[in-house]
């Protein structure tokens, strides 16, 4: 069968490729064009427009690229005409994917979301959307299903798909002693900094990260690198400081870190399920942090917290810092972390209750054989 997959971001690829991986062992002869980055590339299948030129976050940022996406909207709507697939999968990326969902039901295509926007946050208007243009829907949070039921929506949950990236990963394996000789670094403890995976993101958290070390003699700094992201992007910021960068090792550098600082998304998820205290931090324009203040008061946006980990759990099991004061503010965290124990055996406590909360491993295998046989059972 012909899938036409969609992924917006860093996280979107990697769930996207595990994906493909194991609609191949169900179907075999699967052909797949796809909007996403190099894991999913790495699958087969063609690539037709890289993430890296379609991740936009934040009101402003979206106003100012609004003729790109514009454009990027066009092709994937004449692209998906020409290929003509069984079946469309949209990943996350809310935005831009329910317009193209849109697009696809009015010409007759089937349409299935794998992991949700978070609707439940500050898209309830779009809940029509959901229920009008999606015809099956895969969650990864555990919540999520009892958020939809209330308005009538069926949806799945197979677990979090990211347990199977934790199970698989061999980092453990290495040794410290392996690990810091193969990355030129020195015997210190690792405090990890994960500016997140956008050009944006790093160009205004990884700044406030970087102001940290010079209270920490006794630790070392190491940012994980995203290849996506120009070289240049990190070393204007980190080049006359005493940190290095690691590419492409986000999960080994985890595993051998003592603590993490992190802009909020996936990475904080992952942080927990390796079990490395962390502060979450971020910081986006004047423009959207103003307007998403006057949200907030305007009770469009529903939530406490805004770290994945605090979402899951209902409660404060991270620190969260957004916007002002946030070197201050993370120092200040950061100290709890590192020399006060039952902080962190309280925030590790709280990891093992959140991994009883998101699922077994091969999520994305379930979800891939679910997909399968919905589409088989629907041509016979």
């Amino acid at each position: 069968m012909k899938y036409y997959i969609i992924a917006g971001e860093a996280s979107g690829d990697m769930h996207g490729a595990n994906l493909m991986h194991n609609l191949l062992k169900f179907d075999p002869d699967s052909e797949f064009r796809f909007f996403g980055g190099n894991m999913m590339q790495n699958i087969g299948g063609t690539l037709v427009k890289h993430y890296r030129d379609l991740s936009y976050m934040g009101i402003w940022e979206v106003l100012k690229n609004i003729k790109t996406i514009s454009n990027n909207l066009s092709l994937c709507k004449k692209d998906i005409i020409k290929f003509n697939p069984d079946v469309i999968i949209l990943i996350d990326y809310a935005g831009f994917n329910l317009r193209i969902a849109k697009f696809a039901k009015s010409h007759n295509l089937k349409v299935y979301y794998y992991i949700l926007p978070k609707l439940w946050a500050w898209g309830k208007s779009r809940i029509r959307k959901i229920r009008k243009f999606i015809d099956k829907l895969f969650v990864i949070l555990p919540f999520e299903v009892k958020f939809y039921k209330q308005f009538s929506i069926d949806v799945e949950f197979f677990g979090n798909p990211l347990v199977d990236e934790i199970e698989k990963d061999s980092s453990h394996s290495v040794s410290y002693k392996e690990f810091i000789t193969r990355n030129d670094l020195s015997e210190k403890p690792i405090i990890a900094l994960l500016a997140g995976s956008r050009k944006q993101e790093i160009d205004r958290c990884l700044p406030k990260m970087a102001e940290i070390i010079k209270y920490y003699p006794d630790y070392q700094f190491v940012v994980a690198g995203v290849t996506s992201i120009d070289q240049e992007s990190y070393n204007k910021f980190i080049l006359d400081k005493d940190i290095r960068i690691i590419y492409n090792q986000t999960y080994p550098l985890l595993t051998k870190s003592f603590a993490a600082v992190i802009t909020s998304g996936t990475a904080t998820l992952e942080a927990a399920l390796f079990n490395v205290p962390q502060v979450v931090i971020y910081k986006t324009s004047p423009f959207t942090f103003y307007f998403g203040q006057l949200l907030i008061l305007l009770r469009v946006i529903h939530i406490k917290f805004f770290s994945l980990v605090n979402i899951i759990l209902e409660k404060e099991a991270v620190k969260e810092l957004l916007q002002f004061n946030l070197t201050e503010n993370i120092k200040k965290e950061l100290d709890n972390i590192l020399f006060n124990n039952k902080h962190r055996e309280e925030m590790i406590k709280n990891y093992k209750e959140l991994k009883n909360n998101i699922g077994k491993p091969e999520v994305s295998k379930r979800v891939a054989e679910k997909i399968v046989n919905s589409l088989l059972a629907k041509n016979i």
